[in-house]
């Protein structure tokens, strides 16, 4: 049967009558206690409130019969656990009824009410750790009477006749338990004196004996006061869907119960793509006995009724690894310094920017004229903070390696060119002349387009920003079969600098240019040539040059460009 339905077919069946009702409870006893103790969902959820309302149909003395009938099979611990909290007919039939495995009765025993645990002293398949766990509960023997051992006849203390014959001495009390018996050692008991019948006073002075040399004994250390703990190297766990921990073996379950399994990781991912966990670390925290690090194996359980996803089912082992030495202690570096000053400093200029646009809007009500202007020149000079933030952020992260640029592939020659054409003469004589010389139709790379026009247009604009309208500026590019190298003529503003001047000059005294940024020439520089090691290239002057020499796409590494390539050898321009 490759889909079971027949739970649901038995609930749609109306319960119209006391025959129908007693049909219908016996099918839900059926089928319900056949399935995996493990087994949820929907669908057996229904099922139980079903019994439930067809408790208050059927009297109880017919809910019993029904479960003395031969032919039942009852092997649901959950099945048995909901008849038990019903009537005392109904709970003791069901308890007579059940067929559970040894485990299955160690773990329902406890759940079960306290009236229905007394029923299991008549079952004589129980195992000897379900009796065990009774006798902890005080269940493990009938209340008296019920012993098959004489009971002694009480002393006759008023008749003093009784003394026909010689009182025996008392043997000493048995130990209840035998830890109690080990932890006090045997002390030996005074001879009581020879009387010819025992009284009330012999009987008192007899345990004040007894308590005065149990006293006088040297005490035992308490038996499991010894400060030693059995080590947890593994045990099992079952999750629920949101991967945590509902279920363990019994010693451990006090401690992991409600732990996560991980909420980052590979682990992490695993859970939310309910794949199968194989070693996964895992790290808990909690009691001594289970702190610590953690290989997990587990496998994702599935609804089999509606396929529903339920958890991880699996086992807990203990990682064995040295000691870890005491880490180094942690150099802030200069750039983390960096960056948590702009995060300090992002705040108030924010909230500047927008208190500024509040009134330059009028978003609040009307404001004069003369406030408005200054608001939008601080929204202005915000906005340039801002973005200058942006950038010393960008250039620190590039700087120590925490920010890399964002992946995928572009022509950079086409970048190249397309950039150079926005910044020819526009009529405005502002803006010098430049000439741009390929020997390439095509540069690809291994960069997003995105991050190599930004690069391109960060070179060009602080070129541009530092010449006259007049200079003449040439850009060429070459490659060959690994890399390609990007010259560009410096201004003669920049090219009379040497090399320390150059990176670190200050803004040029022209209008800012977007792109350029506020930090002056030698930051962008510096910037350009962070942006380039990230890319796997690098920035550096040659004599009146600036030259930028980035890595290429191999044909094995963008089969793409391969085609491209071997078209353009194939049909090369004319």
């Amino acid at each position: 049967m490759r889909y079971d339905d027949r739970l649901a077919t038995v609930l749609n069946l109306i319960p119209v009558g006391p025959n129908v009702a007693r049909i219908q409870f016996r099918q839900l006893l059926d089928l319900l206690g056949t399935r995996a103790a493990e087994e949820r969902g929907d669908v057996l959820d229904r099922a139980y409130l079903r019994l439930s309302q067809l408790r208050d149909m059927i009297p109880a003395q017919d809910r019993a019969t029904i479960l003395r009938e031969p032919g039942l099979r009852l092997r649901s611990p959950r099945l048995v656990a909901e008849l038990a909290r019903g009537e005392s007919l109904q709970a003791q039939a069901a308890i007579q009824a059940a067929q559970l495995t040894q485990e299955q009765w160690v773990d329902l025993i406890p759940a079960l009410p306290l009236a229905t645990r007394g029923l299991l002293r008549d079952r004589t398949d129980l195992g000897p750790a379900a009796r065990d766990l009774l006798e902890r509960l005080g269940l493990g023997a009938r209340p008296l009477g019920f012993s098959g051992e004489a009971v002694p006849e009480p002393v006759a203390v008023s008749q003093p006749e009784a003394k026909t014959a010689p009182a025996q001495p008392v043997p000493p009390p048995k130990p209840v338990f035998t830890a109690m018996a080990a932890a006090h050692p045997a002390v030996p008991e005074p001879v009581p004196a020879q009387v010819d019948a025992e009284t009330i006073g012999d009987i008192v002075r007899r345990i004040a004996a007894f308590q005065q040399a149990r006293e006088a004994a040297p005490e035992a250390a308490p038996p499991l006061r010894d400060g030693t703990t059995t080590a947890i190297t593994a045990f099992d766990f079952a999750s629920d869907g949101e991967g945590r921990i509902v279920w363990s073996e019994a010693g451990v379950a006090p401690m992991v119960v409600g732990h996560a399994l991980s909420s980052h990781g590979p682990a992490a991912h695993a859970l939310r793509l309910h794949q199968p966990l194989r070693g996964q670390r895992v790290v808990l925290n909690g009691a001594p006995a289970i702190t610590g690090e953690w290989q997990v194996d587990a496998v994702p359980k599935f609804d089999p009724v509606g396929g529903r996803f339920l958890g991880h089912i699996g086992r807990f082992r203990r990682m064995q690894q040295a000691k870890p030495a005491s880490p180094p202690p942690v150099v802030e570096s200069e750039a983390d310094r960096l960056r948590q000053l702009l995060h300090e400093l992002r705040t108030p200029v924010n909230a500047i920017q927008g208190f500024a646009e509040v009134i330059q809007q009028q978003l609040f009500g009307p404001a004069p004229h003369e406030y408005r202007s200054l608001a939008a020149v601080i929204a202005v000079d915000s906005a340039l903070m801002l973005a200058g933030f942006e950038e010393l952020d960008r250039f620190a992260k590039l700087d120590s390696g925490v920010m890399e640029l964002t992946g995928g592939t572009c022509d950079f020659a086409q970048v190249l060119a397309s950039t150079i054409g926005r910044f020819q003469p526009d009529g405005s004589g502002k803006n010098p002349h430049w000439s741009y010389l390929s020997t390439t139709n095509a540069a690809p790379m291994g960069i997003a387009e995105l991050e190599a026009e930004r690069l391109c247009w960060r070179l060009l604009a602080t070129l541009s920003s530092n010449a006259a309208a007049d200079d003449h500026l040439e850009a060429a590019l070459a490659t060959d079969a690994t890399r390609l190298c990007v010259s560009l003529s410096l201004p003669p503003s920049l090219a009379s600098l040497d090399d320390h001047a150059l990176f670190h000059a200050p803004a040029a005294d022209s209008a800012l240019v977007p792109g350029v940024g506020i930090f002056g020439t030698g930051f962008s520089l510096r910037l350009a040539a962070a942006e380039a090691r990230a890319a796997g290239g690098k920035l550096v002057r040659d004599e009146a040059l600036l030259l930028l020499v980035l890595p290429l796409l191999t044909p094995s590494q963008n089969p793409a460009a391969r085609v491209g390539l071997s078209e353009t050898c194939e049909h090369p321009a004319e």
